[in-house]
């Protein structure tokens, strides 16, 4: 691994290896190991630390390999880990560095939509990036996601772009998303916490669910959308 990049990439985003820990779901000691290069790093994990980072995957791939560390004796570098092609290789050149995400841009989520109560299933990694919207200035792991079906009619209309502050706390007859176990997606209102159930609002058709403690993740607040997506 290329410590060194991921520590600044950290220090820019004005975050640590604990911020991140929080963000993957992950103990601190998994992290540090992560980023030392003793633990795999995982498809889903790339894709959530790009978001964290606010950089492309192959951004991230391409850090996963420490370029500066020295083959061992006698071994010729390999093209495709973390080196480039010696002058008499055949191997087409690595393409190069694509320039980082503007950090006035959020990456966007998409869903599909299945299950039931309307929900969606989290598609892995931004299909996109958006204009930062002037009340997500400076929040790290602001995000974007399309609205999927007709739940939550005439408030928002499918394919409708909402953002999403992940650190704000949820309020009362507010919207959220709602992170549920197995990537389901639930985009409701919040009415509050009951004992052990988290209770929403579905405008169309109306309903209340309640969603069982032990199968809430995450809740986002949703702080403004974009009809033109």
């Amino acid at each position: 691994m290329d410590g060194s990049w991921f520590s600044q990439a950290l220090a820019r985003v004005g975050a640590s290896q604990a911020d991140l820990a929080r963000h993957l779901r992950l103990a601190p000691s998994a992290v540090s190991r992560m980023l030392k290069g003793d633990r795999q790093m995982k498809p889903l994990e790339v894709v959530h630390l790009a978001a964290f980072l606010r950089v492309p995957e192959d951004e991230v791939l391409r850090h996963a390999v420490d370029t500066t560390a020295s083959p061992p004796a006698g071994e010729t570098p390999r093209p495709g880990r973390g080196r480039p092609p010696s002058a008499g290789s055949t191997t087409p050149a690595a393409s190069p560095p694509r320039p980082l995400h503007e950090p006035d841009r959020i990456p966007i989520r998409s869903g599909a939509r299945g299950g039931t109560d309307q929900e969606m299933f989290l598609e892995d990694g931004p299909i996109g990036y958006t204009p930062r919207p002037a009340n997500l200035s400076g929040v790290r792991s602001a995000y974007a996601i399309y609205m999927v079906g007709d739940s939550m009619e005439p408030r928002y209309e499918p394919g409708w772009l909402l953002h999403v502050n992940p650190f704000k706390p949820p309020i009362r007859g507010r919207d959220v998303v709602v992170y549920k176990e197995g990537q389901a997606v639930l985009i409701k209102q919040f009415v509050g916490w009951e004992g052990d159930e988290l209770v929403l609002r579905q405008l169309n058709p109306a309903a209340t669910l309640r969603i069982p403690r032990e199968e809430v993740r995450e809740c986002h607040l949703v702080v403004g959308s974009d009809q033109e997506g």
